[in-house]
């Protein structure tokens, strides 16, 4: 009489088969719960993004923001970053994005006429190449969309872009990309 040896595997398989095929089962069933939910099929849910209102009415962007890639500023004659975004439009008013106070007015040679706004969630809208003909003062509430001053050629790091606005946008006092934040269509 021949006793045939069992191989480590078959005995393994005969003792835990069916532990080892529900564990494989409720893996699958797992991952695919997991993936319908992350594809949006299930609850919507708020991913806390703000928009804010445009500052120009029917502007287009002069010069984008870049935090990586050097932009050449022909009134400095010099390479640089640009963390901010200029707008041009025909309509010259500017206009707070959010509600908000003015928490700083300012006036220098390089960036000309300038207001600065506090708005909700640790975000700063800061207007430079303003006329010094300002509609706010520090301290004053403003609401979306109320007009603040006039775009100018105020700022003489930019003299050479014409009328434009230099619009600053700070998170928690970092400079953000502001197209993150506008919607602007003419881009």
């Amino acid at each position: 009489m021949e006793i045939k040896k069992e191989s480590k595997f078959i005995k393994f398989f005969r003792r835990y088969g069916v532990l080892s095929l529900t564990c494989v089962f409720c893996l699958v069933i797992a991952l695919v719960v997991g993936l319908t939910v992350s594809s949006g099929k299930g609850t919507p849910v708020s991913t806390g993004v703000t928009t804010f209102s445009l500052p120009m009415e029917n502007a287009v962007i002069v010069k984008d923001y870049s935090d990586e890639r050097l932009q050449f500023n022909e009134s400095l004659n010099r390479w640089e970053i640009h963390l901010s975004i200029d707008l041009s439009s025909e309509n010259s008013g500017v206009f707070s994005v959010a509600d908000g106070t003015v928490t700083a007015v300012n006036s220098n040679s390089l960036e000309g006429d300038s207001v600065e706004i506090s708005h909700n969630g640790g975000f700063v809208s800061i207007y430079s190449s303003l006329s010094d003909n300002l509609e706010v003062a520090v301290g004053d509430k403003v609401e979306a969309g109320q007009k603040i001053g006039e775009a100018d050629s105020s700022a003489s790091n930019e003299s050479k872009s014409g009328t434009h606005l230099h619009f600053t946008l700070l998170k928690d006092g970092v400079e953000v990309d502001p197209n993150n934040y506008l919607d602007l269509e003419n881009k």
